[in-house]
């Protein structure tokens, strides 16, 4: 199959449904996908609803914007407040809510907030502001890494001596570890991300059948794709056996794509990283190395001197959805006051966001 529609087929879809419900085996069984992405299209296209009542779909923490911490949004807001810079940023952190403002008010205030598509246009703004200092703020998962690293060397190719980098990049297989080690979690199989997949392949799920004999399947996100990867899961707990399963070959392959991980190793290195809601987890970040600390927002304007204790509102529970604890129904502020035009937390304001997803598709 090649295009999107035969992925959305009817009957394919009632097929890998009957599939699912022919195998399954009766207990509860708790399947946590680690995608943004997948958690939209499992709501909105109904896909609950074709799985047995016993089979249950966990959110994690598979949104970048959703894991940034509190005190990485309230710096980057600190930044915003000086005239002498200019922040770069994509679209989906101009509204997520800090201690006391957010990116899109203080846009509105100086005007000195620009949303860009790619990393590669903050080169464009610096080159046109030289009298700016331009801080582009790096978020993301292995997806996006390889273009902002492609982004410093290329900075550092024009010598361009006033573009920054505040770096937020999270590495998704360390936070699976870290979701095993907590007992109140019952992780039956993983549903693991078909892009950041497609840069890092399957080697780095292998720790979890072998050390924690849990199934995991690399998937798509249409609906083909999404029951076909639980379809696998599912086999493999019925065999009593686990492995990394790859339904999305068509896009992934076992070795991953070799050029972005070479790319992502030449300009960072793996260094303890804060997840909102999971809390600090050991080298499950990427920070530029040394030779291109002069990129480096955080050295360069002293960041970690302006990061203040910041708490999130109150009753918001982002944190207990993110780790898969709760569903986005049983926050108290979800779909009262917390909605996506006026979001409380990161999880209703990203396109990503579980509470996004459920606020549009499940209610």
């Amino acid at each position: 199959m090649k295009y999107v529609d035969e992925f959305r087929n009817a009957k394919l879809v009632n097929k890998l449904s009957a599939r699912i419900q022919a195998m399954n085996p009766g207990n509860n069984i708790n399947i946590m996908e680690v995608c943004g992405t997948h958690t939209q299209n499992f709501c909105r296209f109904g896909l609950a609803k074709l799985l047995p009542e016993n089979i249950r779909l966990i959110s994690g923490p598979g949104c970048p914007v959703c894991v940034s911490p509190q005190s990485y949004i309230d710096t980057a807001i600190r930044l915003a407040k000086n005239k002498a810079m200019l922040i770069v940023t994509f679209g989906d952190m101009l509204h997520v809510p800090g201690s006391r403002s957010s990116l899109e008010r203080e846009r509105a205030k100086f005007g000195n907030v620009r949303v860009v598509y790619s990393p590669l246009d903050a080169l464009s703004i610096a080159r046109a502001n030289p009298d700016k200092n331009v801080v582009f703020l790096a978020v993301g998962f292995e997806t996006t890494a390889p273009t902002i690293a492609l982004s410093i060397l290329e900075a550092q190719k024009e010598k361009l001596n006033n573009l920054f980098f505040l770096s937020s990049l999270k590495l998704i297989p360390a936070a699976m570890r870290y979701l095993l080690l907590d007992k109140r979690l019952k992780i039956d199989g993983f549903l693991c991300p078909g892009h950041v997949s497609a840069v890092i392949g399957t080697k780095d799920y292998t720790f979890i059948p072998k050390k924690y004999k849990i199934p995991c399947c690399i998937a798509g996100f249409e609906p083909v794709d999404i029951l076909e990867g639980i379809a696998m899961i599912i086999e493999q707990l019925a065999a009593g056996n686990a492995c990394v399963a790859n339904q999305y070959t068509r896009v992934v392959a076992k070795t991953g794509n070799r050029k972005a991980r070479e790319i992502i190793r030449r300009v960072f290195k793996r260094d303890d990283s804060e997840w909102r809601g999971l809390g600090i987890i050991p080298q499950s970040g990427l920070k530029l190395k040394n030779e291109f600390s002069g990129f480096d927002a955080s050295r360069i304007f002293r960041v970690a001197n302006m990061q203040n204790k910041a708490k999130p509102a109150k009753q918001c529970r982002c944190p207990d959805v993110l780790k898969g604890l709760i569903a986005p129904p049983d926050c108290p502020l979800f779909a009262q006051r917390c909605r996506p035009d006026k979001p409380l937390g990161p999880c209703m304001v990203s396109s990503e966001g579980a509470c996004n997803a459920y606020y549009k598709f499940r209610r």
